[in-house]
């Protein structure tokens, strides 16, 4: 079984993304209910007895609102940082592991590269995974590109990216105008500009795989995502991650 990924759906109702080994089953936040995380798992092929470990990056609820009864349901270790782990829901959770946002952590035959990001959470952190000379990125939730997530994600066989809004379309839409400076600040979400502008600094002639990720439905439209990337990715057509719809599993050759 090669390295690959597969999102279980994206966008600010729910997260959660999978990355698989041949040793490893990694489920990286959840943004779903039980049920729909059952039902989504078993259309990518799984269960959630097939998880090795839950990996949660900030604690907004569209990420991880259902990180706690998956594992206490099914038992299963939850790594994050201190931060993120004050998080009330997670109570009676069996096994938590608090990561350091500056080391490389194991589980199983991936290596964990935590990337802090700048972002409106007590700890975020997105995530690199390695393994058998591979790497796939993810990266959300994220206002600015900083010069040490430039640096961390520099060289992906697969990323998968944040194009959330349009600024021009955030602007007219009815978001309140405290949304909209959220939203469209520093520690917000990243624009469809600014996710364009990391792929110019880093290696995209390596990406095997680019998957424009958590959109916003009401402040972007896919045409404009994927026109402001291909720009600078064009091995290949973007995939866009949905949110009411699972990507089927990308391999990292």
């Amino acid at each position: 079984m090669s390295f690959s990924f597969a999102s279980l759906g994206s966008g600010s109702r729910g997260n959660a993304t999978l990355i698989r080994s041949e040793n490893a089953l990694l489920l990286v936040d959840n943004g779903f209910t039980l049920k729909e995380t059952e039902r989504r798992l078993a259309k990518l092929g799984h269960c959630p007895e097939d998880i090795s470990a839950i990996l949660v990056t900030h604690e907004h609820g569209d990420h991880i609102k259902g990180v706690g009864p998956l594992a206490r349901k099914y038992q299963l270790p939850v790594y994050l940082t201190h931060g993120t782990a004050q998080y009330q829901g997670l109570n009676n959770v069996n096994e938590m592991h608090q990561i350091n946002i500056h080391r490389i952590f194991t589980v199983e035959d991936i290596d964990i590269t935590p990337v802090a990001v700048p972002h409106d959470a007590r700890e975020p952190c997105q995530f690199v995974f390695r393994h058998a000379n591979k790497t796939i990125g993810l990266l959300t939730d994220l206002g600015s590109i900083t010069p040490h997530v430039t640096e961390q994600y520099q060289h992906c066989d697969a990323l998968m990216l944040e194009c959330n809004h349009c600024p021009e379309l955030l602007a007219m839409g009815q978001y309140p105008a405290s949304l909209k400076q959220r939203v469209g600040g520093h520690w917000g979400h990243l624009s469809n500009h600014q996710a364009a502008n990391l792929l110019e600094q880093i290696d995209v002639e390596r990406i095997q795989h680019l998957v424009i990720s958590h959109i916003s439905e009401n402040n972007n439209t896919e045409a404009l995502a994927k026109a402001a990337v291909t720009k600078w990715y064009s091995q290949d057509l973007p995939i866009l991650a949905k949110q009411d719809e699972a990507i089927d599993w990308l391999a990292v050759n």
